[in-house]
Order: structure tokens, then sequence, then C-alpha cells
């Protein structure tokens, strides 16, 4: 050990009171039950998991249903290995093309296909129905407004679409 090292104590962790342990508590019991009915109704109405609608949505709702891999992953809110793994498996359903950039040889574009398209028409209503049943139905529109402003918090400023 150096002269100009010094040990440290270990920091103390600063406890939840017992307010913050009842709301981290039902947080996670939100969370858990919201991503359970989620995937649930994903798998029975579309046989896919959560992160593979996610990104349909995202490219049906992006300029020419196509985005940078890259730029797919952040508003996914995915890893790179993960997104590749899921565009693969929507690739192999025909609903999602990989193709080079035009514009930079190294970027990777995915393209939202007509059957891609027509599987998020299709997928869309029961989702925002377990959505609904979920959370919008439950909550008044105060709490909708302080869900969105504590997960602007939470996350360090608005979502990005």
């Amino acid at each position: 050990m150096s002269r100009s090292a010094t040990i440290q104590a270990p920091v103390q962790p600063h406890w939840l009171d017992e307010q913050e342990q009842l709301a981290w508590r039902s947080y996670l019991a939100a969370s858990r039950a919201i991503e359970e009915a989620i995937q649930g109704q994903l798998q029975r109405d579309a046989d896919i998991p959560h992160i593979y609608y996610e990104i349909l949505v995202r490219l049906s709702e992006a300029p020419d249903r196509m985005l940078r891999m890259s730029d797919l992953a952040e508003r996914s809110l995915s890893s790179r290995s993960r997104l590749s793994h899921a565009v693969s498996r929507l690739e192999e359903r025909g609903w999602i093309t990989r193709r080079a950039s035009p514009d930079d040889g190294r970027g990777m574009l995915a393209s939202l296909t007509e059957q891609g398209m027509a599987a998020v028409v299709k997928i869309a209503p029961g989702h925002v129905n377990a959505v609904r049943e979920q959370i919008f139905d439950r909550l008044t529109p105060e709490q909708v407004k302080q869900l969105q402003e504590i997960g602007e918090a939470i996350v360090g400023g608005p979502v990005n679409f």
C-alpha cells in the first residue's frame, strides 16, 4: 500500500424507512403482476414475448417503418445482443428484414415488413386491453399523471418514443 492510500471504513447503507419499504415492495409486486399479465397475453394471443412486441411497435411507429439497430435497441430498452437475437426470431417469421445501411456500411437497418405490420395490427387490440386492465382502468386521471411523473423521475427525464 502506498503512503498516500488510506483505508476507508465501509459506507453504512441508508436503510429504507417503513414507508419507503412499503413503497418499494408495492412497486415490485405491481411491476411483476403487470409484466406477468402482459407476457401471458402476448404469449396466448401471438406466441411472442413482450420484447418482440415492443420491437414491432417501435418499427411500426418509425418513419418508413425502419430504424438503425442501435436506435431500435435504445428505443426498445434492450441490449444490442438481446435485440439482435429477437430480430433474428422475428426475421424467421417474416415480420422484419435487416440490411446494411446505405449511409454507412457498418450500421444495420431493421425494417418492418407488411406481414409484420399485419401482425402488429392483429396483436395490438389484445395488448392495449391487457395494459388498460392492468394499469389504467385501476387509476384515476391524477394517478396516471403521477405515474408518468414518477417514471420520468426514475429514468431521468421524458421517455423517448
